[in-house]
């Protein structure tokens, strides 16, 4: 479930360096299945904008945050959140605030949910067959570029590279990324670990195999 479509080569040789690394120290490495996953970046983006739509509604200039004057109460409150909110932060809430409305609560928010109880007892099912410790890559491309015009104008692309950590987030578990190499134009790449609930003393230990195994790297000077 996480050999994504257009994934590229140097993750995935990454990926396998990481097994090796693990298997030299004395690991058993076995392929698990998590057959929710496919469901977890869409379920996740109803349930994290809806989460931060609630919590957010609390910064209206009144209680909290920021405030703009204006002409009365109303104009007030749009002038705030519209200059104390970023594009991002705005996006979010209109989506959240749009999932928990009526009629449409049962349809996103609540199947949502059930989702993520689905996505939760795939990793349970895991460990519970014995696994201590789950390897993935830590994002399915390297970094892009702070003025990637693709990236900002289409942000459903920008969110696809939250699809090897959203599963963690909605199932509640621990989870670390560790550097582990470069990609063929010196960005960094990065490996995820996932854990048992609470079982961030075994999680640390790994990582630390992986980071000794991936020894020091640094991109070259590039300004």
């Amino acid at each position: 479930e996480y050999r994504v479509d257009g994934m590229p080569q140097d993750i995935e040789a990454l990926w396998q360096k990481g097994i090796a690394w693990l298997k030299e120290a004395g690991a058993e490495i076995v392929d698990i299945s998590l057959p929710h996953t496919k469901y977890a970046l869409p379920a996740y983006y109803i349930v994290a904008p809806a989460e931060a739509s609630s919590n957010l509604a609390r910064y209206d200039g009144v209680r909290y945050g920021l405030r703009v004057p204006g002409k009365d109460i109303v104009d007030m409150y749009e002038k705030t959140r519209a200059a104390g909110f970023g594009r991002e932060v705005k996006r979010r809430i209109m989506i959240g605030t749009y999932v928990l409305s009526a009629g449409y609560y049962d349809a996103y928010y609540l199947q949502a949910q059930k989702v993520r109880t689905l996505i939760k007892r795939d990793f349970e099912n895991v460990f519970a067959a014995g696994v201590d410790v789950i390897l993935t890559p830590a994002t399915p491309s390297a970094a892009f570029g702070i003025a990637d015009e693709d990236m900002a104008s289409d942000p459903v692309k920008m969110y696809l590279n939250d699809i090897f950590t959203v599963t963690v987030n909605m199932a509640g578990l621990p989870g670390i990324s560790v550097p582990a190499g470069l990609d063929a134009k010196g960005l960094p790449l990065g490996l995820q670990l996932i854990g048992r609930p609470f079982d961030e003393e075994t999680l640390f230990q790994t990582a630390h195999v992986i980071e000794q195994a991936a020894g020091t790297f640094q991109p070259e000077k590039w300004w």
